[in-house]
């Protein structure tokens, strides 16, 4: 099993980046190759530019914590599980860390390839709502 984390401090309030990861049905609007989402309770279904439907557990979604926990169920992994967490360092800084944990190794790297560039997409969204 392999985990990797990516971590980006941002220039934004914990709470304006915490805004942007918090909504399920979001996630098209910062993660890459993601096209459209559906969201049914504690389910969610990504589908990806591939047209691959990939079917996931929404674990936590806690505003104290500020954190996001998802696994994705589809029969391609044995286990996975990502969380997203936002730190607040200052009243205008934050860390935002997104983990991979996943079973086979490959699909961690190729999960995780992705968070990088979502954690850019984060920041860019942050710093815009910072700035307006």
């Amino acid at each position: 099993m392999a985990s990797l984390r990516h971590e980006r401090r941002i220039a934004a309030p914990a709470d304006d980046v915490w805004d942007i990861v918090r909504r399920p049905h979001d996630i098209v609007k910062w993660f890459p190759g993601i096209t459209s989402v559906t969201v049914d309770g504690s389910t969610r279904v990504i589908t990806t530019a591939t047209g691959l439907d990939i079917p996931e557990r929404i674990m936590a979604i806690d505003d104290t914590l500020r954190r996001f926990a998802y696994t994705i169920t589809a029969p391609l992994y044995t286990f996975h599980l990502g969380v997203i967490d936002v730190i607040e360092i200052g009243p205008s800084d934050s860390l935002c860390i997104y983990s991979t944990t996943a079973e086979p190794d490959l699909l961690c790297l190729v999960v995780a390839g992705a968070t990088a560039a979502a954690l850019e997409e984060i920041e860019r969204q942050a710093l815009a709502m910072a700035r307006a």
